[in-house]
């Protein structure tokens, strides 16, 4: 019973981390990434559709991301769906390949964003603590209904708290890369 406590722990602690990376996936740096292009969804055929699903988005070099559609008739959609997006990136179309320059951020852009990575970690680590705090509360009952011992529910919130202490750590390691990248010039 405590282990299946501790592998539901486990793993919603990691989905916790697992979110918060993949929310700094899609958080713009200086460099072309095509993780940026995510969170787009084009007009096409009367509905929205993710951009991975009507093109094909490369990385041409660090500063460079190529769109191609698979089809043309997609191309002036495709851009639509770029210049709505507040990436703040224009496309630049030639025939039926669209180019995204990334141009470099400012320094206060970047101080902007160090902010919001920041703001998305405290949340995540806000997160692995709310299920920390509800495996507490689970050892609580079991112990109230005598279905554990007290020398069980005292290993079981030792145990607890570390799994805690270890996925925020994971948080803030998951942060640091991310600071790293977005103050790199």
């Amino acid at each position: 019973m405590l282990e299946d406590m501790r592998q539901d722990a486990t793993q919603r602690m990691s989905r916790c981390v697992a979110a918060l990376r993949e929310h700094f996936r899609k958080m713009r740096t200086g460099r072309a990434n095509t993780g940026l292009l995510d969170g787009i969804k084009v007009e096409y055929y009367g509905s929205e559709v993710p951009l991975t699903q009507v093109a094909n988005v490369t990385v041409e070099d660090a500063r460079t991301l190529v769109v191609s559609p698979w089809d043309k008739s997609a191309v002036t959609a495709v851009e639509k769906a770029i210049l709505k997006s507040d990436l703040g990136l224009t496309p630049n179309t030639a025939g039926q390949v669209i180019r995204l320059p990334v141009p470099p951020m400012t320094e206060e852009r970047r101080r902007e964003l160090t902010r919001v990575a920041r703001h998305e970690a405290e949340n995540a680590r806000v997160a692995v603590r709310a299920v920390r705090r509800d495996l507490m509360n689970e050892l609580k009952e079991l112990l109230k209904e005598k279905l554990i011992s007290e020398d069980d529910d005292r290993r079981a919130h030792d145990e607890v708290q570390k799994l805690t202490d270890r996925f925020v750590q994971d948080v803030d390691a998951v942060l640091a890369e991310k600071e790293k990248e977005l103050l790199q010039v």
